[in-house]
């Protein structure tokens, strides 16, 4: 009954928090670039063999968040020739996690004023219980095409949603989050 009962508040917890799993964010950038001074990107593409992991609707859903995090930051779209190249490259690894869950029995002679308090037997019972969950790694790349030089990267990686109902919501976030590390701010150029 209370294996049951937790299952159900994990269960509550995860619909709350559906659309906002914590994303780890690092980025790395060229300090010597002035970033004010781009206005175009074109799109180089997805890393080879991308496909295998990723349906083309979804990374989709990729492109079009970071082409509207970009024009936040003043950069247009150019099918070719852009003053910068975007490139992403998408990894998923599968990890264990446990939860462990403890409880403390009291025999029928004992008494306690509290925990931990009086006299009689008493026991404990942990119940553990693996699971397994999917982490995906997006990084996005930037390059100077005139120097064909790595100007920036944005690394972050999550927890994957199974629930297809987050997805795109989910992917809006993780590339946002991202996105705040771009040396130029939206608005700002």
């Amino acid at each position: 009954m209370k294996k049951l009962l937790l299952i159900l508040i994990s269960g509550v917890i995860l619909m709350i928090t559906g659309c906002s799993p914590k994303i780890s964010v690092s980025s790395d950038y060229d300090k010597e670039t002035d970033f004010t001074k781009f206005n175009t990107y074109s799109f180089y593409g997805w890393a080879k063999e991308s496909d295998k992991v990723i349906n083309e609707i979804n990374q989709q859903r990729f492109e079009r968040a970071v082409a509207g995090e970009l024009k936040k930051r003043g950069l247009e779209f150019v099918e070719n020739g852009g003053e910068l190249i975007l490139s992403l490259f998408i990894v998923f690894d599968q990890k264990k996690g446990v939860t462990a869950y403890t409880d403390h029995y009291r025999g029928p002679m004992g008494y306690h004023y509290g925990p931990g308090w009086g006299w009689g037997y008493g026991y404990s019972a942990t119940t553990y219980h693996e699971y397994d969950y999917l982490v995906g790694t997006l990084v996005i790349d930037i390059f100077d095409h005139s120097r064909k030089e790595l100007i920036w990267q944005g690394v972050g990686s999550q927890t994957v949603d199974d629930n297809p109902n987050n997805r795109d919501c989910g992917i809006k976030r993780a590339v946002k989050a991202i996105m705040t590390k771009y040396p130029v701010k939206p608005g700002k150029k």
